[in-house]
């Protein structure tokens, strides 16, 4: 026969076993209802919509680079002859053309040199056509007569070289562009040629200067062959449109310390928007994305299998849709498979749903608003 403590014990083991498998149900319908769809019975989840949208999306570099405006060409004046200042014939700042008179240097000095010379010169004909007639005659040597005539022909050529340095009293503009500062006046006596009177920026058309980095640069000269690219050029305050140029320099070599290469874009500049010395923000395009699909980028969400959007069905539940991402740009990011134009996308709320919710629209944004091109 069995001992107490021995039916105690076998009482005990099957009131274990007892309690474990009521436990056990317990938590297997608790498990079983945490799993049950949700929205079944339950009210539609609230969340925010978009609409997918066709258009067209640029290709920018990424991120957009900070550019440098330099003009397209700088001079800087100085006086070819020494002597002082007569007239000024411009103001500080302005617009000139190429030939415009900028200064007058005094021209007494050289025309009085050039008086000088020339009645030498008329002195030393005369002595080489004397000794021309005697040296035909051989009344004179071969030394004699080319000492003549070589005095004759230097002196041509001083009178020639007084001719242009007074040429050089009247300082023209060589470019068209803009006047900066004035550094001699009406008066001051200038030093041929070290003093600089004037520098020119011509500004239009104008350079910006920018560098990428080096993984950019055979697509860039990829597609450089085939068309024009754009560049625009955005910074603070700027009122209107961003002005727009076109890529027209790549640097010769790859700045190994930085791992860039330094580009350059022409802008017309006709308003004067962009200024020599002002830093922009530019953006480059690549290429022109045509009729791709683009949703608000917060509609899509990363998980475990990759990225993902809820789409809204037409009986107001949500699917889970696996999409294949692309650029993003403008607040907009391109679907390039998993997804129609004209489909709805959940845009907040997501934190909510599961596959088979009900949904309730509390407000849709316009997709294609958020998009500045043109859809197709």
């Amino acid at each position: 026969m069995k001992s107490c403590r021995e039916k105690i014990e076998n009482k005990l083991t099957v009131k274990n076993i007892f309690l474990f498998a009521v436990m056990g149900t317990g938590l297997a319908l608790a498990a079983g209802c945490s799993r049950a769809p949700a929205g079944k019975g339950t009210a539609p989840v609230p969340v925010l919509t978009a609409k997918a949208v066709a258009t067209n999306v640029p290709v920018l570099i990424d991120p957009p680079p900070f550019g440098h405006v330099l003009p397209i060409s700088t001079v800087t004046i100085r006086s070819q002859i020494g002597g002082t200042i007569a007239t000024v014939n411009f103001q500080e700042g302005q617009e000139v053309k190429k030939g415009d008179l900028l200064f007058t240097i005094d021209k007494r000095p050289s025309q009085a040199a050039l008086a000088r010379d020339q009645a030498q010169l008329e002195n030393a004909q005369i002595q080489f056509d004397r000794e021309q007639k005697l040296f035909d005659q051989k009344l004179v040597s071969q030394d004699e007569f080319d000492t003549s005539k070589s005095a004759r022909d230097t002196l041509a050529a001083t009178v020639q070289s007084d001719a242009l340095n007074l040429e050089y009293c009247e300082i023209r503009a060589p470019i068209d562009g803009r006047t900066g500062a004035l550094l001699f006046h009406e008066g001051n006596v200038v030093k041929a040629p070290d003093d600089v009177l004037l520098t020119i920026n011509q500004i239009h058309p104008i350079y910006v200067a920018f560098a990428v980095p080096e993984p950019y640069l055979p697509e860039i000269k990829e597609q450089m062959r085939r068309r024009p690219l754009t560049v625009t050029a955005t910074y603070e305050n700027l009122a209107g449109p961003p002005p727009a140029g076109e890529l027209t320099f790549i640097d010769n070599a790859v700045d190994a310390t930085t791992g860039t290469i330094l580009l350059k874009a022409t802008f017309p500049n006709d308003d004067r928007s962009l200024w020599p010395g002002q830093f922009v923000q530019v953006s480059l395009t690549l290429e022109d994305l045509t009729n791709v699909v683009v949703v608000p980028s917060q509609a899509v969400q990363t998980g475990q299998n990759g990225q993902f959007l809820y789409a809204v069905k037409a009986d107001q539940t949500v699917e889970e849709r696996t999409i294949t991402a692309g650029i993003t740009y403008q607040g907009m990011t391109v679907v390039a498979h998993g997804l129609a134009p004209g489909e709805t996308v959940v845009t907040d709320g997501q934190l909510r749903l599961v596959p088979g919710v009900k949904v309730n629209v509390k407000s849709s944004i316009e997709s294609a608003v958020a998009v500045s091109t043109n859809a197709p």
